[in-house]
């Protein structure tokens, strides 16, 4: 599938999902975002990288558990070059699902203990497509595992997933597509929060990400452990607006990735497979 229809695919995709959660949904809370941000890193690419992130967000809650999808469209300048040539830039869809099922709502029990107010069941799916000179990554990846919910302020769930990660990358310097390649299963610890700050429109948001090896790559090389905490501290600017609260909020995010993408930072990848990257974030809530 090329860029474009990927691009109509994922509208077309994300377009549905909102439409079942208009009528099934107890809750749903559907956004789209922009972020900006001058110092990206690719792994083997020396330069810092400028990317426009164009994000489509949409949550939801029914009887028994939750959706989210998220979908990012990240344009990256010439630093980051696209396989038509030096002076374009690379773009890249990069769309991720989750579903969980809260067992207390499924089963009628009860999981509640210690600081765990609750269990839920994950299942979902990353995939993305890019249109960089060398690598032109075509990700695909099945996960799912247990995520305990804690009892704080607001919400944290610290999951425990197995990732099924598979990628058939072509490369256009050398002009070889490589047929696509199953990575070992390898565990990840995944948390995601979202807490209020008391007393001010603030509230401090992210997830982190710890994966384990998933051993040898398509080339032969192995692979690294990977790290990736991304955060923001976002500002609720609607009451400013005139508008229903949560519906205009701006702030910055900060990323830090180190191995990015299995790749070893210490190793040929070089310092782009080490991101340490401030971004400005805005979101329309709808």
């Amino acid at each position: 599938m090329n860029f474009p229809n990927l691009m109509r695919a994922t509208a077309l995709a994300a377009a549905t999902l909102c439409s079942l959660s208009a009528q099934a949904a107890d809750w749903s809370d559907t956004s789209i975002g922009y972020r900006y941000g001058t110092d990206f890193a690719e792994p083997f690419n020396s330069k810092e990288i400028s990317k426009n992130i164009l994000n489509f967000n949409h949550v939801s809650g029914y009887k028994y558990g939750s959706n989210f999808f998220n979908a990012d469209l990240l344009l990256s300048d010439e630093n980051d070059p696209s396989s038509k040539g030096a002076s374009s830039g690379a773009q890249e869809v990069y769309v991720v699902y989750r579903h969980t099922l809260d067992l207390a709502k499924a089963t009628g029990k009860d999981f509640k203990f210690g600081p765990v107010r609750g269990m839920g069941a994950v299942v979902g799916f990353d995939f993305n497509t890019k249109t960089d000179a060398g690598y032109n990554s075509k990700k695909r990846m099945l996960v799912a595992g247990p995520s305990f919910m804690m009892d704080v302020p607001g919400f944290l769930n610290i999951g425990l997933l197995a990732l099924w990660e598979s990628n058939a990358p072509y490369s256009t310097f050398s002009g070889v597509a490589t047929p696509r390649y199953s990575y070992d299963v390898h565990p990840m610890l995944n948390l995601v929060w979202g807490m209020p700050v008391p007393g001010v429109p603030l509230s401090f948001e992210g997830f982190a990400n710890f994966i384990a090896s998933k051993g040898k790559n398509e080339f032969g090389v192995e692979s690294a452990s990977e790290t990736n905490i991304d955060m923001q501290v976002m500002y609720d600017l609607s009451g400013v607006m005139g508008a229903k609260p949560k519906t205009f909020r701006v702030g910055l995010e900060y990323q830090w990735w180190k191995n990015k993408f299995g790749n070893n930072s210490d190793g040929a990848a070089g310092k782009g497979a080490f991101a340490k990257t401030t971004m400005i974030r805005a979101e329309y809530h709808f």
